[in-house]
């Protein structure tokens, strides 16, 4: 069965906690006014980074249904789970299709790559990887720059399937044939410039929105056909 830690960090020896050393007592306690706890260095905090995210892993294309808890005790099958999130859009609530798993060990994340890798869950292949590097950065410029100029509304439209090409501002004009278009959002993989593969777009009226479904639901952008529905 899966079992999850609250916490990732590791607890320092008791040794190091509550003494110190002096020319005449090297076990000296320290005085009332309060435990003085030796700070790890640089370097420990750096290890601890670097082990945890070895021992993280990605995976992708799981069902929209599955949670925390599901993803959490099927990687428990095959070891230690220490941590399992689910990745969800922040606008629609939706799951991204992916997620992470932290393992305990090692030998419990090559278990699970080995055991589940190209296995399906609900009808889907997953795939699952280690994450050694941290994502690249997103551009921030660029983030807060398409934040700005989004303009939400209660009249929007779900798009999926979109070409990793796909902009904010082609999508934009891509709609705008339909109806006024107050603002369109291309929503980006965690840590990465990279379109994760749908948007949002808004529009002015209830009447635009069923325009857009009807005209576009199923249409071909920039080599792709994508789904239009409403939010």
């Amino acid at each position: 069965m899966a079992s999850i830690s609250s916490s990732l960090t590791p607890n320092l020896h008791r040794n190091h906690i509550g003494f110190f050393s002096t020319p005449t007592n090297r076990a000296m306690s320290i005085s009332m006014a309060g435990p003085r706890t030796r700070r790890p260095s640089r370097s420990f905090f750096t290890i601890v980074a670097s082990t945890d995210m070895k021992r993280r892993l990605y995976v992708g294309n799981i069902p929209r249904d599955v949670t925390n808890e599901q993803l959490a005790k099927i990687f428990g099958e095959h070891g230690s789970v220490e941590k399992a999130e689910v990745m969800y859009d922040k606008y629609s609530g939706r799951s991204r299709r992916f997620g992470f798993v932290t393992m305990s060990t090692f030998e419990d994340v090559n278990t699970a790559i080995e055991k589940l890798n190209d296995t399906e869950i609900g009808g889907r292949k997953i795939k699952v990887n280690v994450t050694e590097k941290p994502l690249e950065p997103v551009d921030l410029s660029l983030a807060q720059k398409e934040d700005s100029g989004f303009v939400d509304s209660p009249y929007k439209v779900y798009v999926g399937n979109l070409a990793k090409t796909v902009t904010s501002e082609v999508l934009k004009n891509f709609f705008s044939e339909k109806g006024k278009v107050l603002g369109a959002k291309v929503s980006r993989a965690p840590g990465s410039s990279k379109s994760s593969g749908f948007a949002f777009v808004t529009f002015s009226s209830e009447e635009e929105v069923q325009a857009a479904i009807s005209s576009f639901n199923n249409a071909e952008l920039e080599g792709q056909k994508i789904r239009v529905n409403k939010s």
